[in-house]
């Protein structure tokens, strides 16, 4: 933290313009070494950049935002250069140059702004999420946890907790018996109230179905049309498609958003009991745990034969075999043909319905496992809490909810989590 950091904090070069920034301690004057003296505070200035030498690099805008009121609470610098390569190179050289100056690792930007208590720990997961955001639903999602939607609920939760813990710590000082009954009247309802708060919040869709996609399986025996459904569905021939059984030998899989919902569509091995192929074997065997881990399987087989929650459909209707061999074809949930493109739309709507109900409603906070376990902690100790007796051991378990909420925004973390955490972001952030 004592060192001064700066990175490219825009889009690759060649662009219009490229943005440094700049922190630390000696952003000011590195900023004055280049620009020939500091500008006004959070005014933008127009100037000519120049190495010691007098060698003008480049004429651009320069801010200067003094700390701790920055993004990173420290003293910052921005210069928003012509966006070549040979100009951000040049101004770069100059920057690593300079006495106690050196590049930014990935995050670094963003974990100074955490350390220095700019944004908490759920809000930089938030930003993370928006850094990589590839669809309406995980913009929206990530923008209310990033601005602080989520992090505002913890803190009242915290508060909660804190004046039962207060009434529990009036009894331990002043009460003359170990017994809880000197605590309010409300105390048992009010502790229930937040338990059920928690659990509402627990039940909620989780963020990593946001993040990942809505992982849809096509499952079934060889030559069931699973890969021709395959391709039409993500809008590519990403799959052989062949009429010899046995042509998918991997789990095939392809990210696609539809109707701005993100979806992993998976294209499997055919399924059969036998096979004296090897390869295949092992096609079916990794089929299996695709379907393991799949939030919907599409059954291109036998009525019946497929996953518990999958849905049956009937492929291939455009072959004048097929009611030979789908008989139960008529029950199936969709009818398609993915050569004709009859039944394709119905099952992109019905696909779409089911997953935005798996899903975040849209501007609404998504937990991630690290937070979900975290709140589930919290709730457990709440429940433990109305099942004792000594007022000890009450203040204990509301102590460990504290805790779980600081873990939550980042009062209580690991160096190992944070650099978990940071890495996942790019070098000027």
């Amino acid at each position: 933290m004592d060192d001064t950091i700066f990175a490219l904090s825009s889009g690759s070069p060649p662009a219009a313009i490229a943005v440094v920034r700049v922190s630390g301690p000696r952003s000011g004057e590195a900023l004055a070494t280049l620009a020939q003296g500091l500008p006004e505070p959070r005014r933008a200035s127009y100037r000519s950049l120049r190495v010691p030498r007098g060698t003008v690099l480049d004429r651009a805008l320069v801010l200067w935002f003094p700390g701790p009121q920055t993004a990173t609470g420290e003293d910052l610098a921005e210069l928003h250069l012509h966006g070549g390569r040979a100009v951000l190179a040049a101004v770069e050289a100059a920057l690593a140059a300079m006495p106690g100056l050196r590049r930014a690792v990935p995050g670094e930007f963003t974990r100074r702004a955490f350390a220095n208590g700019r944004i908490d720990l759920a809000e930089a997961e938030g930003l993370a999420d928006l850094l990589s955001a590839e669809t309406e639903l995980q913009r929206r999602s990530a923008i209310a946890m990033a601005g602080g939607m989520f992090s505002a609920q913890v803190e009242g939760w915290r508060t909660r907790v804190l004046t039962a813990s207060a009434a529990v710590e009036a009894v331990l000082d002043f009460g003359d018996e170990d017994d809880v009954s000197d605590l309010p009247l409300d105390f048992a309802a009010r502790i229930e109230a937040l338990g059920a708060d928690l659990s509402a919040w627990l039940s909620r869709p989780r963020a990593e179905t946001l993040r990942e996609g809505y992982r849809v399986v096509l499952a079934g025996p060889p030559n069931a049309g699973k890969s021709t459904l395959f391709n039409a569905l993500v809008e590519d021939e990403a799959a052989i498609t062949a009429p010899l059984a046995g042509t998918t030998r991997d789990v095939l899989t392809r990210a696609v958003a539809i109707e701005g919902v993100p979806f992993v569509f998976a294209d499997t091995a055919g399924l059969r009991d036998e096979t004296t192929d090897t390869i295949e074997a092992i096609g079916i065997d990794r089929a299996r745990a695709a379907l393991d881990r799949a939030d919907l399987v599409l059954w291109l087989g036998e009525p019946g034969q497929g996953p518990h929650g999958g849905w049956e459909i009937a492929a291939q209707i455009d072959r004048a075999d097929h009611g030979v061999h789908h008989s139960g074809s008529i029950a199936a949930r969709h009818r398609v043909s993915a050569v004709t493109g009859e039944g394709l739309d119905a099952l992109r709507r019905d696909l779409v319905e089911t997953a935005r109900h798996a899903m975040p409603r849209p501007g609404e906070a998504a937990l991630n496992a690290r937070q979900h376990g975290l709140l589930a902690e919290a709730e457990h100790a709440l429940r433990a809490s109305l099942h004792e007796r000594d007022p000890l051991l009450v203040a204990e378990c509301l102590r460990r909810a504290r805790v779980a909420f600081d873990g939550l925004v980042g009062r209580a973390t690991t160096e190992d989590m944070l650099d978990t955490l940071f890495g996942r972001f790019c070098i000027g952030k």
